[in-house]
């Protein structure tokens, strides 16, 4: 029989963090989250900080240091296009190429896919979506909607309760990350105090800078083979700081909806002159032109019909 001697001589006295961290594939997945994401220097900030933590806790096991599992549920509180999914699936594939996910994958679910319409119908549908979500990550978008205080006989409740369970009894096997605006959070959280118990990290993602939301069209565009005019460069800072001021204004989002709207107008531009010939720069380019024909600037939204009021367009706050 070994003795504790003779396996603490055998077990290796020191580990190298630097190849770990290399071998891991890690760094892969971070480098391209900065490709992908603009900006949002304390969520990248953050998610180093827990690659990092969970790095140095497998160091700890192999020297078999005392490790508990770290708490790997999390929150993320931010305006819609601030890249909260875009995160949570690199979330996932640091997970996994640590060990600490089988699969890697994301399950998005919302209360629709989660609560019943009628007894008995909750727990089946909430049980379907974690059997999915093992070996990855179950994201829970606009979470918030889960609990209903002023209906008694909702079902939301039902689902949080089975949620708690598992996510303490299969905290192994996959992450649940609740998601949404970040006021709704808070009192979704005072509500349901268990919850909030079970998640470890709570991240902010802020809104977009206006320099930031004009770096993210410019890499829009780029993807796309695109360009502004130096005149629709300056038209589109303006539509930026008009559209920001203006409700439901969803960051990223609501600049990738912009440029599909601008490349609309370039082409029926470009339609119109169907007795000449275009060459590649006006195939490419965006002109001021297409920049202020959007009612932005006339205080309106687009994509909505304006003889409607907002309330009957947006399921929003």
């Amino acid at each position: 029989m070994m003795t504790v001697a003779l396996f603490q001589k055998l077990m290796p006295s020191s580990v190298d963090l630097a190849a770990a961290y290399a071998d891991s594939g890690v760094a892969e997945v971070l480098q391209q989250l900065d490709q992908e994401l603009i900006g949002l220097l304390p969520v990248k900030t953050r998610i180093r900080e827990i690659a990092a933590l969970l790095l140095v806790d497998r160091a700890r096991q192999q020297l078999n240091l005392q490790s508990t599992a770290p708490g790997l549920h999390m929150s993320f509180t931010g305006r819609p296009g601030t890249g909260k999914t875009t995160v949570a699936k690199r979330i996932s594939q640091i997970l996994h190429r640590l060990g600490y996910l089988r699969k890697g994958h994301v399950v998005t679910v919302t209360r629709d896919d989660l609560v019943g319409q009628y007894v008995g119908h909750t727990a089946p549908k909430t049980r379907e979506m974690i059997k999915r979500a093992l070996g990855g990550v179950l994201f829970v978008d606009e979470a918030y909607y889960l609990y209903k205080s002023d209906n008694e006989r909702d079902y939301g409740a039902e689902a949080i309760e089975i949620l708690l369970q598992d996510m303490e009894r299969q905290r192994s096997d996959f992450v649940v990350i609740f998601a949404g605006y970040k006021d709704r959070m808070a009192s979704f959280y005072q509500s349901n105090p268990g919850l909030s118990s079970r998640v470890a990290h709570h991240i902010d993602f802020p809104d977009y800078s206006e320099e930031e939301l004009m770096a993210i069209a410019l890499l829009l565009l780029h993807q796309q083979d695109y360009q502004f005019s130096d005149s629709a460069h300056d038209a589109f800072s303006q539509y930026i700081n008009k559209r920001r001021q203006l409700p439901f204004f969803a960051n990223a989002r609501s600049i990738r909806n912009a440029l599909d709207r601008l490349r609309l107008r370039q082409a029926n531009r470009l339609f119109s002159r169907l007795d000449q010939p275009l060459s590649r720069h006006d195939l490419t380019t965006i002109e001021a032109e297409d920049v202020w024909a959007s009612r932005v600037f006339q205080g309106e939204i687009e994509g909505r019909d304006p003889s409607q009021p907002l309330t009957t367009i947006f399921d929003a706050p």
